[in-house]
């Protein structure tokens, strides 16, 4: 399946709370980003991370001049007892366009493709500041990473 036969949900808008998103961060090209795989699985390799609150895990995506930074992790309550090797962002609380993504895990960037060129014309993206993600991915209690499918989302800030 190729982005021009991608069918695409219209989105939801949901307001999202801020959030404390721990994990491993690493820097990626169109040439390399097929190495986050694995930076996912040096995530696991971790286990039971400290201070994780729920499930849910994140990619969240950090748009550069020269590529992007991917920081995959989860929401925790505080830094304290973190790995040295995680970083953390804050992520304040914004308004959000979300997109389900019902295909393998492989295939997230055909779904953004989509995303760009049906993006809603009632809404405009936010221009994060500071270390705030471009998007980040959600996959939800039903993900199963052994498939590489089930309750993945894609969350872009808009602006109010």
């Amino acid at each position: 399946m190729t982005a021009t036969t991608l069918q695409l949900n219209p989105p939801r808008f949901e307001n999202g709370k801020p959030m404390l998103i721990a994990g491993l961060r690493g820097h990626f090209t169109t040439a390399t980003w097929m190495d986050i795989p694995a930076q996912w699985e040096k995530l696991g390799a971790y286990g039971k991370v400290p201070a994780k609150l729920r499930a849910t895990h994140y990619g969240l995506c950090f748009n550069l001049p020269n590529g992007f930074d991917y920081l995959c992790g989860v929401e925790v309550s505080g830094i304290d007892r973190l790995p040295a090797e995680f970083s953390h962002v804050k992520i304040p609380a914004q308004r959000y366009t979300v997109f389900s993504h019902r295909e393998h895990v492989s295939k997230l960037r055909h779904t953004m493709d989509a995303i760009r060129r049906h993006w809603p014309a009632d809404c405009e993206a936010a221009q994060p500041s500071g270390d705030v993600p471009d998007c980040f991915e959600r996959y939800g209690e039903g993900f199963d990473p052994r498939l590489g499918m089930g309750d993945i989302e894609i969350w872009i800030p808009i602006r109010p």
